[in-house]
């Protein structure tokens, strides 16, 4: 048995991941994951899977797990390796029809369809300290509300704020 300081064999990386050898194969031959440490060179040659191939392959089965397809999984590692990003520290959000998002900064992208649709995130935590600062001021400053409604007296807080 090889240690993950030399790396993991195909039948180790199967148990740790909880998938068939097959799939494994499979997943290797058409490139969604191909060892980094060494691949099958013909017949008798085993492949070696570096930590990091284990737990990038952990977080396939998951994406399969939740019900995202093969295809679609597919897509969503390659964009996110295209971009530069680590599979076992994303943040993956996976949302209705198979789609696969991930939060990198401000921006959410949707990875299913290519880094297509990037949403920006827009923190709304200050918000009502800011609106509260402002109306401060405007108490301070004696400006006059607009309309027939009082200024108010002071500022609104939250409930648990």
């Amino acid at each position: 048995m090889t240690t993950s300081e030399e790396g993991f064999r195909g039948p180790q990386v199967c148990k740790v991941v909880g998938i068939t050898y097959r799939q494994l194969d499979y997943w290797a031959r058409t490139g969604l994951l191909r060892p980094s440490l060494a691949d099958a060179h013909g017949s008798g040659s085993q492949r070696l899977y570096a930590y990091s191939d284990v737990v990038e392959l952990k977080v396939i089965k998951q994406l399969l797990d939740a019900g995202v397809n093969l295809g679609q999984a597919r897509r969503a590692i390659a964009c996110l390796r295209a971009g530069g990003g680590e599979l076992a520290t994303a943040n993956l959000v996976l949302g209705a029809e198979g789609t696969v998002l991930a939060r990198s900064g401000e921006e959410i992208v949707d990875l299913v369809r290519g880094g297509q649709g990037v949403f920006n995130i827009v923190p709304l935590g200050a918000v009502v300290d800011e609106v509260d600062a402002a109306i401060l001021v405007l108490d301070r400053s004696g400006g006059a509300a607009t309309g027939s409604e009082p200024a108010p007296a002071a500022p609104r807080r939250r409930a648990g704020s």
